[in-house]
């Protein structure tokens, strides 16, 4: 079922390997086109805006687009058992997960009596965004809810679309997963007029105010990954998710069962998902395609796994050896990479560009989309050449703090000079000199001192302490 290519006999530079490597093809410019009217209705006339392109594009209309405490409350009672223990534990193991990622405040001395302090700040505010197309993602609830949360964010707003099948309303499973995590601001908004919301802000008709957010996160479709780029002026975005895709090198040890099982795992997402095999076994390669036959037509999403597993974003790649595999995958950048050879922690050491990497016939990318402590929403697309998974960092900026005595700041005062005149700014050079002499300002606080008058100016001794 997957496409062949045959690279064992090919020389290719990394630009030529890259052309010839599947991939979806999306067009986010199009899609911006599409979505800047709904931005901009929004913007102007808000929650009237958000209901109607709700209407248009979800074919439902929302009762209210806040979700009251009272739905909130139901959809919990009502989740099943099985499933409330499964979010749990998902909720769990994402809390330890993400709390390593916190990065801790450092003061370093530069010279004697300089010090620059490094210190992590969260947001204040964010919107998350939890798609609700073909499937419901309660994980995705997770995922983006522990990571705000575990950096420190202390106001969190949930958007996900209306659903016709739930009279207008968040899907319920949504709304459970949103109360088990104490998340009470949830808005039943879906595609670019939430993410317009999150980033204008607006007033419902009740006179409850959904304030402007200072960060966007979450996937969903070509339209919100679209309005997400057109905000970037107005918010943070973590970033443009693509649609989802799976790369696995593999060698002629693996098991083809399960790697026909992962390929399809990831296929069932969309009909155009990427499933990528990468081995140097072209034995294994037709024992995978055989598993993929029989598995996809016993699957319950036969037709959309098969879609996305003859489209062109999909394929086998034979490649000469291990290492050809490896330099494959640092091209194709896979959002979720397995490594299924022998030997996986030393092949994992080699990669550079993959959005979560998973080891061994044991950790299949379904863990880390549900339980594995590991976050789902990553980047897509080769993307992972510069971009991280959805963590910490989305929600936390780095300040310095710079804290120097009068005598630390002499002692750089001339170099600093040379600097700022050498490019043409003496008024720099002049507002160091001041300090760093007795004379100047130091002088002219001395008197004020001297005549009763008080200072705001912090003295030598307390700067440097």
């Amino acid at each position: 079922m997957l496409n062949l290519l045959d690279l064992r006999a090919r020389e290719l530079t990394a630009r030529e390997l890259n052309t010839l490597l599947p991939r979806a093809e999306i067009d986010v410019e199009a899609a911006l086109k599409a979505v800047e009217p709904v931005l901009a209705d929004v913007a102007t006339r808000g929650e009237q805006a958000i209901i109607e392109w709700s209407e248009k594009f979800d074919r439902c209309r929302p009762p209210r687009l806040r979700v009251s405490q009272a739905a909130r409350e139901e959809a919990l009672a009502q989740l099943d058992p099985k499933v409330r223990r499964a979010l749990e534990i998902a909720i769990t193991n994402a809390r330890a997960g993400h709390r390593a990622q916190l990065p801790q405040p450092a003061t370093t001395t530069i010279i004697p009596g300089g010090i620059v302090k490094q210190r992590w700040i969260p947001v204040k505010r964010v919107g998350l965004y939890v798609p609700g197309g073909l499937a419901v993602y309660p994980s995705s609830v997770v995922m983006n809810v522990v990571a705000a949360q575990v950096a420190g964010v202390e106001s969190i707003a949930v958007a996900s679309p209306p659903q016709a099948a739930f009279d207008g309303q968040v899907h319920p499973t949504i709304l459970a997963a949103c109360e088990l995590l104490g998340v009470n601001e949830i808005y039943a908004m879906g595609g670019a007029q939430a993410i317009g919301a999150f980033a204008y802000g607006f007033t419902t008709s009740e006179g409850e105010s959904c304030a402007p957010v200072d960060v966007v996160t979450g996937p969903g479709n070509i339209y919100v990954a679209a309005a997400k780029r057109a905000v970037q002026a107005v918010c943070g975005i973590d970033a443009e998710a693509g649609t989802t895709e799976i790369a696995i090198i593999a060698d002629g040890e693996a098991n083809p069962a399960y790697l026909a099982r992962d390929l399809i795992s990831q296929a069932e997402h969309d009909p155009a998902a990427a499933s990528v095999l990468i081995t140097d076994s072209e034995e294994l390669a037709a024992k995978v395609n055989e598993r993929i036959t029989q598995f996809a037509a016993q699957t319950t999403h036969a037709q959309r796994v098969r879609t996305a597993l003859s489209g062109p974003q999909s394929g086998i790649i034979l490649t000469r050896d291990l290492q050809h595999s490896v330099e494959v995958a640092n091209t194709y950048g896979a959002e979720h990479l397995e490594i299924q050879t022998r030997n996986p922690e030393e092949v994992s050491e080699q990669i550079y560009n993959a959005g979560a990497i998973f080891l061994g016939p044991y950790s299949p990318v379904p863990l880390g989309d549900y339980l594995g402590g590991s976050n789902h929403v990553l980047p897509t697309g080769g993307t992972a050449r510069y971009a991280s998974g959805l963590n910490v960092h989305a929600f936390i900026k780095s300040v310095q703090e710079v804290n120097y005595t009068r005598q630390a700041l002499a002692q750089l005062a001339q170099p600093l000079s040379d600097l700022a005149r050498a490019e043409d700014l003496p008024a720099h050079a002049d507002a160091v000199n001041a300090r760093a002499s007795d004379s100047g300002e130091l002088a002219a606080e001395t008197n004020l001192e001297g005549t009763g008058q008080s200072s705001n100016r912090a003295t030598e001794t307390e700067v440097g302490q």
